[in-house]
């Protein structure tokens, strides 16, 4: 067991090459670290018996052969599984084929074993699904790993599998690295592929990738990952010519960072928050880069209207296509969907379009920071992780909530407390990751520190179109220069 939570994907397939353990003897590992930790932190929600690869070994062989791993139980579908997303209505509804992100993970050899717990559809930055439970911070369990792909990082954190599958529509990915001390990349729009079912999740904004330990696993699984399809809308563009795995450890040179705080949804970040960054502003000027204040340069508090319009209308088709799939009634699903989902439909479609568009100004915007700037220095989240059960709504506003359901008010909702409400707790503690999103850039939350009672609180950079390599440089001189890997809870 000490052999392998001592070793990355990396390092325990490079055992597994030399002959130095089995994949069965891993395998084995894993499920013993799960049958520990799991009872405690709610991590892994569904067992799986691992798939086989199909045909002949790909060009550049099986790179992760024996490795033991996780998938999200949202969108990344394995043929004659249920994938919940969280959500009863869809928990016995067997996936119809694989997708293609998953189909890759496994002809590079990762033993897939279990799916990790997600919020109901992904919308929330807690993982506290009514279906089953919260999954608690391995670093404090009364604590929240994030979300949504915070059973991935809990299960990471704790020492299961040193990296799981993610994905990341407004900060699914960097969220829990940041919550769970853990390395998270979300990659340039474009760069993974996504279907065959789903053509552009979230319309564009969300994509899939993993949370680490290591720089070098995320990196060496952004190759394995990279690159279109025949249904692909995009042809990436920049990668690199030798991989993103021979990106770690290459000469980054001098960069130009600016750094801001600022929030109009958050106002001023928790003092941790605010140190965290701090942390990584001082690493990077002794590693001899600039440094500088800037203010935020896009206007984010129209930015989060638009992320939370497009969000509720997609939460709005996604519990319908759940009641299609699933054969289920409405409620079957959770009350706080209902409401966003409702507010979705309340939405005019000039509304929804008008905040696509709006997308472009932000690009606009951030594109003439990057112009003078090679990245942008934020905190990953506004606060430290919060307590699970922190967002519960008060009795009132459960009843208000019940009442407005009942009536079918979806148009009076956006006039109650409930929406503010609901915006404070899917954007008041994590402000900052949606930018990346909605412009497709790609950003990277770094665990450089820790509160004093042991919570871990990343820091974020989000860089150019096509960045993704620069950050992985970046990351990894981080990484050596501030060593996270031997940092792990007392679980």
């Amino acid at each position: 067991m000490q052999t392998y939570r001592d070793h990355d994907a990396v390092g325990l397939a490079a055992l597994v090459r030399a002959g130095e353990t089995t994949p069965e003897e891993l395998l084995a590992a894993a499920r013993a670290r799960a049958a520990e930790v799991n009872p405690r932190i709610n991590a892994i929600v569904r067992d799986v018996d691992p798939p086989a690869p199909q045909g002949p070994e790909p060009d550049g062989g099986r790179p992760f052969a024996g490795v033991p791993f996780l998938l999200k139980d949202l969108h990344q579908d394995l043929a004659g599984i249920p994938t919940s997303g969280g959500s009863r209505a869809l928990a016995r509804v067997p996936a119809a084929e694989t997708a293609e992100v998953v189909r890759r993970w496994v002809e590079a050899g990762l033993v897939v074993f279990g799916k990790t717990n997600s919020p109901e559809f992904g919308a929330k930055g807690v993982t506290e699904p009514h279906l089953f439970g919260a999954t608690r911070n391995p670093w404090h369990t009364d604590h929240t790993p994030g979300g949504s792909s915070g059973g991935s990082a809990a299960a990471v954190a704790a020492g299961i599998v040193p990296c799981a599958a993610a994905s990341d529509g407004g900060g699914s990915i960097r969220i829990p690295a940041s919550a769970c001390g853990l390395f998270g990349l979300k990659a340039s729009r474009g760069l993974l592929p996504s279907g065959p079912v789903s053509g552009e999740p979230l319309g564009g904004t969300a994509t899939d990738g993993v949370v680490s330990r290591s720089v070098r696993d995320s990196a060496a699984m952004l190759d394995v990952l990279a690159g279109p399809t025949e249904v692909s809308a995009y042809l990436p563009g920049g990668l690199p010519a030798d991989g993103f795995a021979a990106e770690v450890g290459r000469d980054v040179g001098r960069l130009r960072v600016g750094v801001t705080t600022a929030s109009s949804i958050a106002g001023e970040p928790h003092p941790e928050a605010a140190a965290a960054v701090r942390r990584a502003a001082d690493l990077l000027t002794e590693l001899g880069h600039d440094v500088v204040e800037v203010p935020m340069p896009v206007d984010d508090a129209q930015l989060a209207r638009d992320f939370l319009t497009t969000w509720f209308v997609h939460c709005a088709v996604s519990l319908e296509q759940a009641r299609e799939a699933g054969g289920a009634g409405e409620d079957a699903f959770e009350p706080d969907t209902r409401v966003m989902a409702a507010l979705g439909r309340a939405t005019s479609a000039t509304d929804y379009v008008r905040a696509v568009e709006s997308r472009h100004t932000h690009v606009r915007r951030l594109a003439a920071f990057h112009a003078d700037h090679d990245l942008l220095l934020t905190p990953t989240t506004a606060t430290p992780p919060p307590r699970v059960g922190a967002f519960d709504l008060p009795a009132p506003l459960v009843l208000a909530q019940r009442a407005l359901l009942t009536a079918r008010a979806g148009g009076l909702l956006r006039f109650t407390p409930l929406v503010e409400q609901m915006i404070d707790d899917n954007l008041g503690w994590v402000p900052y990751t949606q930018l990346a999103n909605l412009t497709g850039r790609p950003a990277m939350s770094v665990p450089l520190h820790w509160t004093p009672e042991g919570l871990p609180i990343g820091a974020q950079l989000v860089g150019r179109l096509g960045a993704d390599g620069l950050l992985l440089r970046l990351a990894a001189q981080l990484e050596a220069a501030a060593p996270w890997w031997d940092r792990r809870p007392a679980l």
